[in-house]
């Protein structure tokens, strides 16, 4: 039996896959790895300043920090 071609997959493909074949360790890694690779995304109101917007990212690290030490 042939491998899928992961890579030709859309992420809504990728992850149907995964459910459906869930032993498959190379498709569940390639999906990782996919949703890996995706910036990450974070709406901040208009209204904030550019002073809060600062203090808003260094809490949002601190917490990612502290999160990935425990």
């Amino acid at each position: 039996m042939t491998k899928p071609n992961f890579d030709a997959m859309s992420e809504g493909e990728l992850r149907t896959y995964v459910y459906e074949h869930r032993d498959d360790q190379e498709a569940f890694h390639a999906f990782v790895d996919r949703l890996k690779a995706k910036p990450p995304s974070a709406v901040y109101p208009a209204s904030m300043t550019p002073e809060e917007i600062h203090q808003a990212i260094l809490m949002h690290v601190q917490q990612k920090q502290k999160t990935q030490d425990a």
